[in-house]
């Protein structure tokens, strides 16, 4: 197999068409009134804004807006406008800085200084307000987390990870854009570069070291159980480079599962005790 941008080439009006199936029946066999999802302005929550709206009708998609003051973005609120416009979201804002304020307060050992703690604080904070607003309106919530990011345990554990559904999560972020392009999104949302907001100035690309580009094909030769020096030959990338990917993928692992429990019982939940629906 041969590694380039044309293996991540997929049906986009089927894998529209299997997403928004996959939501309506989730939102359907949970008897819940509707989703309510975060809108950022960024194209993993506008994508899956897209989807929902499509999916179940706008007027049962809430959008949240979460901004606060310290990493305030006016183009961000703007671009989460358009998209809720677009496909017809209902849409609501609130502000997180006094919510975020009054828990560093609270916290005594809270350290202004640690970017990452701080930051994420935010990203749970975000996920109170979605649950809150699901269980007053009865709704799920529906994550916005995407393959790329995920396998590299690029996100807040119990933070933006947090859902009940994640539609996108086997979607790669390049994948990702070209879904939001095909589902009439602009090319200058889908394109936008993307970032966690947790602090100013931050750019996932930056952090992760590598442009979605050459991540995804990456990730996509592991998937696949390609050994890193042959994906580092056929991309004409230091193996160090493709070993580092893989070490962080394996070393997040923890972030994807439940918490762990020793066996002890006759059936364990989360190991084999598994149910499908109905099954009782």
């Amino acid at each position: 197999m041969k590694l380039t941008p044309s293996l991540l080439e997929i049906d986009f009006s089927e894998t529209q068409k299997r997403i928004c199936r996959f939501i309506k029946e989730y939102v359907e066999n949970a008897g819940a009134k509707g989703i309510v999802l975060g809108l950022s302005g960024g194209i993993d929550s506008g994508t899956i804004a897209a989807l929902s709206s499509l999916a179940i009708g706008g007027e049962n998609v809430l959008g949240l807006m979460l901004p606060e003051k310290e990493n305030f973005n006016q183009k961000d609120v703007d671009d989460a406008k358009v998209v809720a416009e677009q496909f017809h979201l209902q849409t609501q804002i609130c502000d997180m800085s006094d919510a975020l304020s009054g828990v560093y307060k609270a916290v005594p050992v809270f350290d202004q200084s640690n970017r990452l703690c701080k930051g994420n604080i935010k990203a749970r904070t975000r996920m109170i307000y979605l649950y809150y607003y699901a269980n007053k309106q009865s709704r799920i919530v529906c994550g916005s987390s995407d393959k790329s990011e995920t396998m590299m345990g690029y996100f807040t554990k119990w933070g933006d990870a947090a859902a009940d559904i994640a539609p996108i999560m086997d979607l790669y972020k390049t994948q990702v854009r070209k879904l939001a392009i095909h589902l009439g999104i602009s090319q200058e949302l889908a394109l936008k570069p993307s970032t966690p907001a947790l602090w100013p100035n931050q750019l996932a690309e930056s952090e992760l070291g590598l442009k979605y580009e050459t991540l995804d094909l990456i990730l996509f030769g592991l998937e696949r159980f390609m050994k890193p020096e042959e994906i580092a030959d056929q991309m004409d990338l230091e193996k160090a480079l493709v070993d580092n990917v893989k070490s962080r993928w394996l070393a997040t692992e923890h972030k994807r599962r439940m918490p762990l429990a020793p066996k002890i019982g006759y059936r364990t939940v989360g190991k084999d005790f598994r149910l499908p629906r109905h099954a009782y």
